[in-house]
Order: C-alpha cells, then sequence, then structure tokens
C-alpha cells in the first residue's frame, strides 16, 4: 500500500478522528451482542457448498452497533449502524459476516480510507481539508448522497437494512462459482426517526427497544446475495453494483440477548476474512487490510497479541 500504511497507523488515524476511547474497539465500539439460528434456503446450495447453507439451522451470534468509536455516543446521533453475524458451524469452526448501514465504502482501498479520517479530525482548518480532500477523490462526491442515506437515525436495529461492502466469491458442488456482495434486509417494515424526534429518546433507546420487540417474539432478518454481472467490479467497495440478480439464501433468526461472550476476558472478533469451505475473499484490497486492523486494535485495546492474521473465533 502506498505511503507506508500500517495497521498500527490505521488505528491511530481512526482514532485521531475523534470519539474512540481505550480498551473500546476503534470503530463500532458501543454494541450488544445477540444470540440467534440461521437457516438456509433451498436456493443457497445451488450458490455455495458453505456447510451453513444447507439447510440445517446453525447457531449465530450477532451484534448491532453504531459506527462511531466512542462507546457514549447517544443512539440518536445520525451515523452509520453495523451489523456483524458469527455462524457455528457443525465441526465447532465459525465464520463471519459484517454488513452496515452504508451500501458503499468510502473508498476504494485503505489509503484513501486514512486520507479521509485525517481530513476529517476535528479542527479550525476541518473544512479546508475536506475540500482538498474532495478535489483529489471526486468520486466520492457522487457517493454522498448514499452515505447520507447510511446516517439517518432507524428507530430500531430490526428496521434498517444491513449491507456487506465486499464480493465474495461463493463456490458450489458442481463447481460453479459466481462473486456475492450481502445483504441482510429485515422482515419488519423500514422505518426512521427525525433528528428532532431522536433527539428527544433515551442515550440507548436502539438497545432498549430492541429488548422490548425480542420481548415479544423474535426479530428475523432475510439474508439475500446480490451477483455479480459481467461490469461488476469485485475489488473495488466504493463501487456500486448494476447487476439486479438478487437470491435470498436464508433466515436470520434473533432470539435474545447473549450473555455468555465478552466476559472474563473473551475477546469476539467479527472479521468477514473468516470464511468457510466454499465461500472465498476476493482481491479487495480493504477486505484484505480489515484482518491486519482488526488484529491491532485488539493488541491495542486488551494487550493480547493475536498474530496478524488469526482473529479469534
Amino acid at each position: 500500500m502506498s505511503g507506508g500504511l500500517t495497521p498500527d497507523k490505521a488505528i491511530e488515524a481512526i482514532r485521531g478522528a475523534g470519539g474512540a476511547q481505550p480498551g473500546c474497539r476503534a470503530l463500532h465500539a458501543k454494541g450488544t451482542l445477540y444470540r440467534g439460528t440461521f437457516t438456509a434456503s433451498p436456493d443457497a446450495l445451488m450458490l455455495s457448498r458453505a456447510p451453513h447453507l444447507d439447510g440445517s439451522p446453525v447457531p449465530a451470534l450477532i451484534r448491532f452497533s453504531n459506527g462511531s468509536g466512542n462507546p457514549k455516543q447517544r443512539d440518536g446521533a445520525p451515523g452509520v449502524r453495523g451489523m456483524a453475524v458469527k455462524f457455528t458451524l457443525p465441526d465447532g469452526s465459525t465464520t463471519d459476516v459484517s454488513t452496515q448501514t452504508a451500501r458503499l465504502f468510502v473508498s476504494s482501498t485503505p489509503d484513501g480510507f486514512i486520507d479521509l479520517l485525517k481530513a476529517m479530525r476535528p479542527g479550525l482548518t476541518t473544512p479546508v481539508r475536506m475540500i482538498k480532500h474532495l478535489l483529489f477523490h471526486p468520486g466520492l462526491l457522487g457517493a454522498l448522497p448514499i452515505l447520507r442515506e447510511a446516517n439517518r437515525i432507524p428507530a430500531s436495529y430490526a428496521t434498517t437494512e444491513y449491507h456487506g461492502l465486499h464480493a465474495f466469491r461463493w463456490t458450489a458442488a458442481d463447481g460453479s462459482a459466481r462473486f456475492v456482495r450481502y445483504h441482510l434486509v429485515p422482515t419488519a417494515a423500514e422505518e426512521y426517526l427525525s433528528g428532532s424526534d431522536a433527539s428527544r429518546k433515551d442515550p440507548d433507546f436502539l438497545t432498549d427497544e430492541l429488548k422490548t420487540r425480542l420481548d415479544d417474539g423474535p426479530v428475523r432478518f432475510d439474508f439475500r446475495v446480490q451477483i455479480a454481472g459481467p461490469t461488476d467490479s469485485t475489488v473495488d467497495p466504493s463501487a456500486a453494483w448494476q447487476s439486479t440478480q438478487i437470491v435470498t439464501v436464508g433466515t436470520l433468526k434473533i432470539t435474545g440477548l447473549d450473555k455468555k461472550r465478552e466476559r472474563g476476558g473473551d475477546i469476539v472478533v467479527f472479521d468477514p476474512m473468516r470464511v468457510t469451505d466454499g465461500i472465498e475473499p476476493s482481491d479487495d484490497p480493504v477486505l484484505h487490510f480489515r484482518t491486519l486492523v482488526y488484529s491491532a486494535s485488539v493488541k491495542l485495546r486488551t494487550g493480547v497479541d493475536r498474530g496478524a492474521e488469526a482473529p479469534p473465533a
């Protein structure tokens, strides 16, 4: 990568953008873990031989989060929301999916993302830095409406869609393969709040609302994949796909809070590079850099050195 970007430098830039706290995730610091199950649809096996796609229910660990590095940020603040899922496979191993409310990433490279964060650092010269960044990255201007939509304030974590930024190669039992992007779509109707309505909510209203909702029964999301067309880039997370071929490959059922993980020194990392047989990462440089940054982040906040590419399950 250009500019000698390292995972530690990336973490430093992320924290410098404001709000991050020692001992917390650099981004998506405020979040809650839930338990559930995933059941694949019959169409899933036509696309991938991955063991969690054979139609048998598999346990799932789910984390909803706010995108900021500030663990005390009010839920009513505009911003990206995240939904990460860890599937437990029959052999005890896991595979992860990471999604957020933004359909696109802000850059095609790790360096571009860090340059944007540096431009966004709070200060008197922030507007000047941002104008300069946009002049050198004009493609970001076209994505602003999509990114603005991603910052809407949901009425519930269960009333907004979440999207995977990266492409993965799915291979079926017959050897056929295709690249896909992930989408988690709530079965509940989408619902968002105005800024004024959100400002009157409690600081943790999204977590409180989801607890109340789960008391009435499971929350469900359709797991959909968008299959890449011939002109869709599989290596640029900032590029929209033109393909309209979308397949529902299963249903995620969230049943309640998780009360076991991230206690007593337990570390949970949702890493999209943690794949399984039948699923391969694309050559997207942002995707591959994420694993390195996650390792650096865990070491910084916990002191645990897991190795560069060995995130815990």
